[in-house]
């Protein structure tokens, strides 16, 4: 068996997604899917989504500004981060690119001319990686993998090599997969070969040599991307499309010329700096040639030199003659600190930690392996990326050796002592110490001191004198001591206290520090710093030393290090970090001042976050696919830097190429050489006029697309892109367009898991955007998105709501054809009985009452329309999961309510409002469900055009007499129902009960036409005890009798609140009701009868003063009598009051 057999048998593609929803019973989601294709196609034929600027023959191009045409003409634009092209699209994408289509979608509702277009990134260098593999790997094992062993992949040799990662494997550990097929394929497979990451991806074996050509990938990945978006329903103007890097000639000269600019502006420079490098590769590793370490940058140190004098006995003993007895030795830790190293007075190593003597020239650096690494790319070794080790010790082999500790006032040496919090991956895993300043070393150091026996030390060596190195206002001048003393620090064991002191010691020492010893004492920390650092390394003490701050890991499987380098760089950051400051300022403001919208605190934060730490970019690479650096085509534009403004891109794209290789001229008929940087200036405003052979027609249609489109209106992306992409995207646009042009939103989402937990193929649970689509169709699978949540937190995208949405658009969809198809009009409510009564129908809902709007219909059409306006605010505030609580879910239930009422009442549904809520129902889940609501305008209720035009209905504004009726229908029916309940559960204990409810019974509801005496007082004393809006509930407590209060003042704080919350002082005192409580009641009698069990009677008594006796004035059924005196009547009655009615059960006889 070969090894790609095997690895078919244990990585069957199936699996990632076998611990998924399987679903069973496929016919309803079959109907819908099946008209689902249908739409897509006619949108398609019709051209729905191709959206245009107005024309320069309507607008003639200098007769008009920008800012007018789109008044005229309103617009949205919006996009999403384009996605890479080595696999296709997931949930994760998908979650993403809801978030734009949904805005599209409600845009287009809003009347605006909406362009949402979609391109193809293939930049950098996972696609080349993995081509290459696959290259080596066939030169191994023949053009099919034949030649490679089943044992070559189910054992461990040959294993150093990693595959390139692509969308199959993620940040888990992904590589070990078992089958239990044959003998040969139950052994473990371990995932070593790019082959077999194509095969796990669901790739024919026979396909798999092709794309051991980059360009394979680039003719294979977009169109699974746009058949994807496709069936999913997206308003995508699919003509301007393209793909990234030299492929496509026009996306080239774009990208060519932003570099240049940026060039000229001085934005980009070349010089050495440090940059995360990855030795295999040769080349900076930036955030997309990454497996692991994303976001991570560089951390500078100043290394500091501390000279062995005396070495301790067991190290001098490993050590022996491995080392000339005249050679330099030193121990060298990296400090952020460099002007407290006055204060040093002993130096730290991990006890258990192995380091090394490593030969650096003429002299001798004891560090850890990981910092040797680093500085073997920093030019501090001889030779690049050698970095010869002398000797091994550990940690304990070197405590007690003397050292001289530069700057430090104990001339006479300091000791190496141990310290079992010191990381191998922190630093060079040397640690100096100065107890004056840092928590961490005065709590460390006062521990050896008490327990030195313990440690092996002698305690004179961590007793040197602690010497004061900066004054703080607030802390002194030994702010370490002061920190571990306030925050009562007992131990370096204390590691949450120490790290929040530390972070204290290093701000208020930095900020607000004055230096109190050496050259330049008197001045302030924030002054001193970069000359003390300068001063050590002028005198050969110390040398700047950099690393990752994290650990990175390139696609190759390379463990990265920081490099110095020469290289390009874009020069983002503060001018403190050697960025463009004025640059940086620009960007800053923009997103301070709301120049771009962030949709939330939170992701305002993270941009201004960003902007305060990120640095210079390395923005050239030698690997991987892309367009050259036009000045120095030995380079390759580097992928987050030719993907930062390419959304004005688009506005042009459909006019200079037909297919997204940019091989067919589009219709402005511009070659590709013609595209010149003064052209791209031109286009984008940068200039007022341009020579060029291009017809001056096609430059006015470019022009107009870009004016009018520009700018961005919304982009949407991960938020883990903030750190990055998103944030080149602002600085850049600010350096190369005009203001008018910069970015107005940017709307990040959190990431998405599945089903509550993290998508991983190797716990089987995995979901492609087609798998989705296939399983649920593109309605069921977008509403379930929606569903998932709107803010920055990780999203669930769970099944079983998209399982549960076939059935409920499917039932919605059956109920709204029925009631449009197959309608029974009647012309009253003694029609509708009679009907309903003699004709025989399936659904007795269409069953439909015409002529004027009753009391139920008044109360069904105002909820809705309260929905509607609720539902297009969250709408416009890109809510879409509370948007989808009230324009479907709270919709429906209005439905619900107006049906259980008027079928309960004996007077149907009014035709009217029946086909009002399917119209507004199509309208509303248009933006989250296209297909359903099309099928509902078009085949249900006939409309002439697509749904896709239509915008978002205008309502009439709520009544809030007819709400409040509402809520007290609601109210009042639960609590009669609920009391119902109550009987019956202590029926089924065994305990007596008012009544049986499982007998015929009379339900009395007690209906007070005013408020009590008592509540009158109350009202009265507020009054006279207010100033303002302020009642002195203390006075009004004093002048209720005591056997008041219990009931009284609950009922005044009540009051109180009302009026703190800002209500009319008129409208809180006359506790008016904006209904008439009696006419409601008795609207409600009938459906109280069908509602409460063996219910024989309903009737509505009006109860006088007092509560003793009453009036009945409403009801239904058996026995009742309008304008039967009643006395003698229960507590419920007395109870009552208007707003909140009373009421008894009674069984009846019959």
């Amino acid at each position: 068996m070969s090894a790609a057999q095997a690895t078919l048998e244990a990585l069957d593609p199936s699996n990632s997604s076998k611990n998924t929803l399987k679903i069973e019973n496929t016919d309803k989601r079959d109907t819908l899917i099946a008209d689902e294709k249908r739409y897509q196609k006619k949108w398609a034929e019709d051209h729905v989504f191709e959206a245009n600027a107005p024309s320069t023959s309507d607008f003639p191009l200098n007769s008009i500004s920008p800012d007018e045409l789109r008044s005229k003409h309103p617009k949205f634009f919006g996009t999403m981060a384009y996605p890479y092209m080595n696999g296709t699209l997931h949930a994760g994408h998908s979650f993403t690119v809801s978030k734009i289509e949904f805005a599209a979608g409600v845009a287009r509702m809003r009347g605006k001319n909406v362009l949402y277009p979609q391109g193809y990134h293939c930049t950098g260098m996972p696609i080349k990686a993995c081509a290459d593999k696959l290259v080596r790997e066939i030169e191994l094992f023949g053009k099919n993998f034949e030649n490679c062993p089943t044992e070559a992949v189910t054992n461990g040799d040959n294993a150093n090599e990693k595959p390139a990662p692509t969308q199959a494997v993620t940040k888990e550990d992904v590589t070990k997969f078992s089958a239990k097929k044959s003998k040969a394929a139950s052994k473990a497979v371990k995932v070593k070969y790019q082959f077999q990451i194509m095969l796990a991806m669901g790739l024919q074996l026979e396909e798999i040599h092709k794309f051991a050509d980059p360009d394979h990938w680039l003719q294979f990945f977009p169109p699974l991307c746009k058949r994807d978006l496709t069936d999913f329903g997206c308003r995508i103007d699919w003509r301007r499309s393209f793909v990234t890097t030299d492929a496509n000639p026009y996306y080239d000269a774009f990208v060519r010329w932003q570099m240049n600019r940026l060039h000229e502006l001085n934005k980009i420079k070349f010089g050495k700096r440090y940059t995360v490098y990855s030795p295999k590769d040769g080349q900076a590793c930036m955030d997309h040639d990454r497996s692991e370490g994303e976001g991570v940058g560089v951390q500078e140190y100043t290394a500091i030199k501390l000279q062995v004098k005396e070495w301790a006995g067991a190290a001098q003993k490993i050590i022996g003659d491995k080392i000339p007895a005249e050679a330099k030795v030193y121990f060298v830790p990296a400090t952020l600190r460099p002007e407290t190293m006055y204060g040093q007075n002993c130096c730290f190593v991990g006890p258990a930690i192995m380091y090394g003597i490593y030969k650096a020239g003429e002299d001798y650096f004891f560090v850890s392996e990981r910092a040797a690494r680093n500085m073997s790319f920093q030019s501090i070794f001889p030779t690049w990326g050698e970095f010869p080790k002398i000797v091994d010790l550990q940690g304990a082999d070197v405590v007690g050796t003397l050292v001289n500790a530069p700057l430090s006032v104990h001339k006479e040496g300091v000791r190496i002592l141990p310290m079992d919090t010191v990381k191998a991956t922190k630093g060079t895993g040397v640690v100096t110490c100065v107890p004056s300043d840092s928590p961490d070393d005065y709590a460390t150091i006062r521990e050896l001191a008490k327990k030195a026996e313990y440690y092996g030390i002698k305690k004179e060596w961590a007793e040197l004198e602690i010497v004061p190195v900066i004054r703080t206002e607030k802390y002194g001048d030994l702010c370490a001591k002061a920190l571990v003393e306030e925050k009562k620090i007992n131990s370096p064991k204390d590691t949450k206290l120490l790290a929040e002191a530390k972070e204290e010691a290093y701000k208020e020492g930095f900020y607000r520090g004055t230096m109190l010893i050496g050259e330049f004492k008197g001045e302030s920390v924030i002054e001193a710093k970069n000359k003390v650092k300068q001063q050590l390394i002028d005198s050969g003490d110390a040398f700047n030393y950099a690393e990752p701050d994290g650990h990175v890991v390139s696609r190759s499987g390379d463990d990265c290090v920081a490099a110095h380098l020469n290289q390009w760089y874009l020069n983002y950051g503060k001018g403190e970090s050697g960025g463009d400051n004025e640059w940086y300022e620009l960007a800053l403001d923009w997103v301070k001042s709301d120049g771009v919208n962030t949709f939330s605190t939170e992701a305002k934060n993270a941009f201004e976050q960003t902007l305060g730490w990120l640095s210079q970019w390395a923005c050239a690479r030698s690997y991987g696919l892309g367009s050259k650096l036009p000045w120095d085509t030995q380079f390759i534009v580097e992928s987050l830097s030719d993907s930062t403004i390419y959304m004005s891109y688009y506005t042009i794209a459909h006019l200079l190429h037909k297919d997204i290789f940019g091989k067919e001229m589009g219709p402005a008929q511009v070659k590709p050489d013609q595209m010149t940087d003064e052209v791209w200036d031109y286009l984008f405003g940068r200039t007022k006029d341009v020579d060029t052979n291009i017809p001056r027609d096609a430059l006015d249609t470019m022009l107009r697309e870009f004016q009018y489109w520009y700018p961005l209106d919304l982009r949407v992306s991960g938020k883990d892109l903030i750190q990055n992409h998103l944030t080149f995207c602002l600085y850049i646009h600010l350096a190369l367009f005009p203001k008018q042009y910069w970015p107005r939103g940017i709307r990040v989402n959190g990431h998405a898991l599945l089903n509550g937990e993290k998508m991983s193929k190797s716990t089987g649970n995995f979901l492609t955007l087609k798998e989705s689509i296939d399983k649920f169709g593109a309605d069921a699978t977008r509403v379930a998105l929606a569903d998932a949540g709107d803010g920055l937190d990780d999203a669930n995208f769970d099944e079983a709501v998209a399982n549960a949405v076939i059935l409920k658009l499917f039932e919605l969809r059956k109920w709204c054809e029925e009631m449009i198809k197959e309608a029974r009009p009647v012309d009253s409510p003694e029609q509708y009985l009679e009907v309903r009564e003699k004709e025989r129908m399936k659904n007795t809902d269409v069953i439909q009452r015409t002529g004027p709007k009753l009391f139920w219909d008044e109360i069904f059409e105002n909820e809705i329309n309260g929905l509607v306006q609720d539902t297009v605010a969250h709408y416009d505030n890109q809510m879409y999961k509370a948007a989808l609580k009230s324009g479907l879910y709270d919709f429906t239930s209005a439905r619900d309510f107006y049906r259980e009422a008027t079928r309960s009442a004996g007077i149907g549904m009014h035709a009217d409002l029946s086909r009002q809520y399917i119209k507004l129902q199509a309208l509303l889940l248009c933006p989250v469900a296209p297909h359903w609501s099309e099928y509902m305008w078009l085949d249900v209720l006939g409309e002439p055009s697509s749904i896709q035009h239509a915008l978002f209905p205008d309502v009439s504004a709520p009544s809030p007499a007819l709400t409040a009726a509402r809520d007290y229908v609601r109210s009042t029916t639960s609590n009669i129902t609920s009391a119902e309940g109550q009987q019956v559960k202590k029926l089924a204990k065994g305990k007596t009960a008012s009544f049986d409810p499982k007998k015929n019974k009379r339900l009395t509801i007690y209906l007070a036409r005013r408020f009590p005496a008592w509540q009158d007082k109350c009202v009265e004393l507020m009054r006279q005890n207010m100033e303002g809006l302020v009642v002195d509930v203390k006075a009004v407590s004093q002048k209720l009798d005591k056997s008041e209060s219990k009931r009284a003042m609950p009922f005044v704080n009540t009051l109180k609140k009302r009026l703190e919350m800002g209500e009319d002082k008129e409208v809180v005192f006359e506790r008016k009701l904006a209904f008439e409580e009696e006419d409601v009641l008795r609207e409600m009698c009938m459906g109280l009868k069908q509602t409460v069990l063996r219910c024989t009677c309903v009737e509505v008594v009006a109860v006088e003063e007092g509560g003793k006796s009453g009036k009945v004035v409403a009801g239904a059924g058996e026995g009742f009598k309008v304008g039967e005196e009643k006395t003698g009547l229960p507590l419920s009655a007395e109870m009552a009051v208007p707003g909140q009615p009373g009421f008894f059960f009674e069984n009846v006889e019959g």
